[in-house]
């Protein structure tokens, strides 16, 4: 198992807070380049997906812009660029209110969720890949930590 000095090449110890701090982003960055690359091969970005697991979750039924960037994993996101790259994709379609023009209606097409079946098992192998060194055990507990680490 290497040490987050051994990675940083560190030649002294990193003082504890740091260390902690730098080894979550670092985590972070680990496991989002593997997923990248699992989605790269279905030619979809991290945040496109993300979208599209958002519009799934609303079983059918509309989400606008504001409700996609409250639910976004990363809030940085140009929500409105993802959702005209999945549109061109045929992965999403934009309705605008007859009644209320301002009002934009956002809905997962049938290609979309045939996508997010395809993507589902293979992130699923990922995601088990990823935590395989993990006891359940330990991952309730940093699942645990996280959350208070937030908080």
């Amino acid at each position: 198992m290497k040490q987050l000095e051994d990675i940083l090449k560190s030649t002294k110890p990193i003082p504890l807070k740091r260390k902690t701090v730098l080894n979550i982003n670092y985590s972070s960055i680990w496991t989002k380049d593997i997923v990248n690359c699992v989605l790269k091969s279905f030619d979809i970005s991290n945040e496109q997906f993300n979208v599209l697991r958002i519009l799934r979750g609303k079983k059918g039924s509309p989400a606008n812009l504001q409700d996609i960037q409250d639910r976004m994993i990363n809030k940085m996101s140009n929500t409105t660029r993802l959702v005209d790259k999945l549109i061109a994709k045929g992965y999403v379609e934009r309705f605008v209110c007859e009644k209320n023009r301002r009002k934009v209606e956002i809905f997962i097409t049938q290609d979309g969720l045939k996508l997010l079946k395809e993507i589902d098992p293979v992130l699923e192998q990922t995601e088990a890949d990823i935590t395989a060194n993990l006891s359940a055990e330990e991952m309730e507990t940093l699942n645990f930590l996280l959350t208070k680490l937030r908080s």
